[in-house]
């Protein structure tokens, strides 16, 4: 999961949580995992800890107050466990399925890696046949699919926008921009008036930043059929999209010397402490942006495309709840998955901790009740894209592949030509690795 895809996210800092499920006597697993499914018995869940973690808590017990009133014989046990831990523990988890949880938060963009791994049960028939489901936004439901099966579901959404300073645009007498070339064009002249300023803050670590200026191009990370893929970051169409991008790094908008290395966190940070006059932030990052200096003088708005009103496609992060092949309370254990991510659930979540929901209609009531919502609805509405479904996408984030090329071209190491087919080998490497 990109959890700075909630800065990701964007970000605050999480944490994952892990009970232990009684086992009787050692499993028997199958293609769809552990033969045994008892109606009774207590189920062990992980989730997330976020910064500020007691009204997420609140939801949760309200949602097992809820699952244990048609599930009287049936116990729930929630641990939250620090994130920094949670490969370790999941993977643990995997290999272990008497000491595993039977549910666990996950990120969305580790799905294909625990799917590989045989850690998650396939519950497509069940997501099917859920009449909540039918509203799931389709970028989310992907998120939970692997060639073609569900394995999850979609707990919340993040993606971002662009947040602009009305009082420094309104002191120059500009608009927000409305194309991608506008708003590059915009970034300079802020800075060329007022050197103190990022006219728009990037960082070349910034890879969830940089992504939609590469797919407004009409770009691709990658080509995928099947499970199988290949880079595709050194395109023609790919190359437009990272000329573009860091062309907004230099002299002319944010110092290669101090941007080069900044990552989402880092924008966010210089935009809501008033050293950036725009920057890309997630609808997460509303709360960090409200608490820094340029409270009450900013605006948000969909980051525009290439063609004037359009909007770029934007990374849609966020996290998944999955029931684990090795548990041996399926039915409950799914049951239970819809009671923590069902639609009452997601509202109560919104209103208590901001996260986005994956239902379109819920989404859309949120946006109402909450204005600075829109834009971020908007953006979900006109499109978004999501990373490979490809396990290889854990080691292509880690090892910070992309970022790499990005600040090889800032600092003038190499040209995009160059750096787009060194980045596009070791992606090819990682696919090749994953199988």
């Amino acid at each position: 999961m990109k959890l700075s895809a909630r800065i990701a996210a964007p970000a605050a800092a999480l944490v994952l949580a892990g009970l232990t499920a009684t086992a009787c006597g050692a499993p028997q697993t199958s293609d769809t995992g552990t033969k045994k499914d008892e109606k009774t018995g207590t189920l062990r869940v992980w989730l997330f800890q976020e910064v500020g973690n007691k009204p997420k808590e609140k939801v949760v017990d309200a949602a097992v107050a809820g699952f244990r009133k048609t599930h009287e014989d049936a116990k729930v046990e929630i641990e939250y466990i620090p994130v920094e831990t949670r490969a370790q523990r999941v993977k643990a988890a995997f290999n272990d399925p008497k000491s595993a949880p039977d549910l666990i938060e996950y990120g969305n963009t580790d799905t294909a890696g625990y799917v590989k791994d045989g850690g998650l049960a396939d519950v497509s028939a069940e997501f099917a046949a859920w009449d909540d489901a039918e509203d799931t936004d389709p970028t989310a439901k992907e998120s939970v699919t692997v060639d073609g099966k569900v394995y999850g579901a979609p707990l919340f959404v993040g993606v971002r926008a662009l947040y602009y300073r009305t009082d420094v645009f309104a002191d120059l007498g500009i608009k927000a921009p409305k194309s991608q070339a506008e708003l590059i064009s915009t970034a300079k002249k802020i800075h060329k008036e007022k050197p103190d300023l990022y006219g728009l803050a990037v960082g070349g670590a910034y890879t969830y930043g940089a992504m939609p200026f590469i797919w407004a191009n009409g770009g691709e990370l990658a080509d995928g059929s099947g499970s199988a893929y290949k880079a595709a970051i050194n395109s023609d169409k790919a190359r437009k999209g990272i000329e573009a991008y860091t062309s907004l790094f230099g002299d002319t908008n944010c110092p290669a010397a101090k941007c080069a290395a900044m990552g989402g966190n880092a924008t966010v940070t210089a935009f809501a402490a008033g050293k950036a006059a725009m920057a890309v932030g997630g609808d997460f990052s509303h709360t960090a942006v409200e608490a820094g200096t340029v409270r009450g003088k900013y605006a948000v708005v969909p980051l525009p495309g290439l063609a004037e009103g359009s909007v770029a496609p934007a990374f849609a992060g966020g996290n998944n709840i999955g029931v684990l092949r090795s548990t041996g309370h399926r039915t409950l254990a799914v049951d239970l998955m819809k009671a923590l991510t069902g639609k009452e659930t997601q509202a109560k979540m919104f209103d208590a901790m901001g996260f986005l929901p994956t239902y379109t209609d819920v989404r859309a009531d949120a946006a109402k009740r909450e204005p600075f919502v829109a834009p971020f609805v908007t953006t979900l509405g006109s499109g978004t894209k999501f990373v490979p479904a490809s396990p290889a996408w854990g080691q292509i984030d880690s090892s910070l592949i992309l970022p790499t090329m990005f600040q090889e071209i800032v600092s003038g190491r190499k040209d995009v030509a160059k750096a787009s087919d060194d980045a596009a080998k070791k992606m090819d490497a990682a696919f090749a690795d994953a199988g």
